[in-house]
Formats: C-alpha cells, sequence, structure tokens
C-alpha cells in the first residue's frame, strides 16, 4: 500500500494505491497525519489505484472527515471502481462524502 499527499490546486490530494487493509492501516494513517492539520483546504480522496478497502481502511477516511469538517474543509473521494462503491454504498460512507 502506497499513500501519497501532494497539494494540487489549492486542495490537499491523498493519493492511495494497492489495497488498503488491516496490515497497511497503520502506516496509511501515518501519512495521512498531514491532513490532519490543514485548515482552510478542501481534501481529495484519490481512489483510482485503490485496490481493496477494509472497514479499518474506512474508519481512517472517515477521521479525516470528523476532523476537516469543522475547520470548513470538504473532503471529496474522487476514482473509485465499482467494487469500492459497493463498499461504501453498504457501508453508508455515500451519504457522508462527495464524490467527483
Amino acid at each position: 500500500m502506497k499513500t501519497t499527499i501532494l497539494e494540487k490546486d489549492g486542495e490537499l490530494v491523498a493519493v492511495f494505491e494497492g489495497r488498503l487493509d488491516t496490515a497497511a492501516s497503520v502506516e496509511t494513517e501515518q501519512a495521512l497525519k498531514p491532513l490532519y492539520d490543514c485548515t482552510g483546504h478542501n481534501i481529495v480522496f484519490d481512489c483510482t489505484k485503490l485496490e481493496y478497502i477494509s472497514s479499518s481502511g474506512l474508519r481512517l477516511f472517515l477521521g479525516v472527515l470528523k476532523n476537516a469538517k469543522p475547520k470548513g474543509s470538504h473532503v471529496y473521494i474522487t476514482g473509485i471502481n465499482d467494487d469500492l462503491r459497493t463498499v461504501f454504498a453498504m457501508t453508508g460512507f455515500t451519504n457522508l462524502f462527495e464524490f467527483k
């Protein structure tokens, strides 16, 4: 699992590559730490190369969202495949996040 944080067009973009499972969640959580400090930037989770997400990965996404909203930031998700979309729909995450 590889997570890269970029700044693009005034937004912070987290690019995920691989499988975000329980084993990868500890390392991914550390990589996402800069997103907790952002104020006034929108956040985009680029899931174009994300193959799988477990409940641990969903928890990380939710943690960033809960931290960003009170600061006035939006969290967007882009590039999810049909399998990921099914997971997001089953867990109700499609109602929590904005999709691009």
